[in-house]
């Protein structure tokens, strides 16, 4: 895992907060750390191994370090990050919170409760009967339509566009342009740190092709979703798995 990283800049995913620049370079691997140096400033970074989860690598654009939760710098040191709670002033005139709860000293007094009538027993079970009928053909219709919008999605797959399996993880946008055509859109929006996302949408194939790297030219296909922003495809890593993590977070 460690080795795809020599020599080769790489960026932390969740980036780490507190710090401004995610493009780093490996100077050190121990079995209980990595030492790595940011590209940009100079500063020198060690991140504990039980942090770091596997090594992404699409190409030879860039490669992606996981780490299995959030971090930050803090007093000179990478921790486990910590989201802050602010407590919200209590408006002038407003509910400071709850009454706080009595407690008794003795047994609650006892109230007498009357048994119903047989005639108001006669009527509970009516109305019972009567929900229960209600219940039944209202579940009855949830099941029918449940039926029918499953077979609408069945339908729905055998009939959408596949071409996305054309991609791979070395197609650039000209790659992907000359598989699928012109995109009708193309956005270039901030993934992270370093990095960025460049989707592709092609809305009469009914999927959007997702790129990533840090230029717009170089970045590679990760994987494409659908209109309903599901991952349908993703890419086989060398390193092992898929960029399906990366694809997730992508909105």
């Amino acid at each position: 895992m460690v080795e795809q990283l020599a020599g080769r800049p790489f960026a932390f995913y969740p980036p780490i907060h507190n710090l401004e620049h995610n493009e780093w370079q490996l100077r050190k691997a121990t079995w209980s750390e990595l030492v790595a140096v940011e590209r940009r400033t100079g500063q020198e970074l060690t991140v504990p191994r039980r942090f770091v989860a596997e090594v992404s690598d699409t190409g030879d654009a860039f490669v992606i370090v996981g780490l299995v939760r959030e971090l930050e710098f803090r007093d000179g040191a990478v921790w486990p990050h910590r989201r802050r709670v602010i407590e919200m002033p209590v408006a002038v005139g407003g509910n400071p919170g709850p009454a706080p709860v009595t407690v008794r000293s003795s047994p609650a007094p006892v109230v007498a409760i009357s048994l119903e009538s047989p005639r108001d027993s006669r009527y509970v079970k009516v109305v019972g009967a009567g929900l229960l009928l209600a219940l039944a053909a209202c579940l009855h219709v949830t099941a029918l339509n449940l039926m029918h919008t499953g077979v609408g999605r069945q339908r729905a797959t055998l009939v959408s566009d596949h071409s996305y399996l054309d991609l791979n993880g070395a197609d650039r946008y000209q790659d992907v342009v000359a598989k699928l055509g012109e995109p009708a859109a193309d956005q270039w929006t901030p993934a992270s740190a370093g990095l960025r996302y460049r989707a592709l949408s092609y809305p009469v194939r009914h999927f959007t092709a997702i790129l990533l790297g840090t230029e717009r030219d170089t970045a590679a296909y990760i994987g494409s979703m659908d209109s309903a922003g599901r991952v349908i495809h993703s890419v086989p890593l060398a390193a092992g798995g898929t960029t399906y993590p990366l694809l997730r977070n992508f909105r």
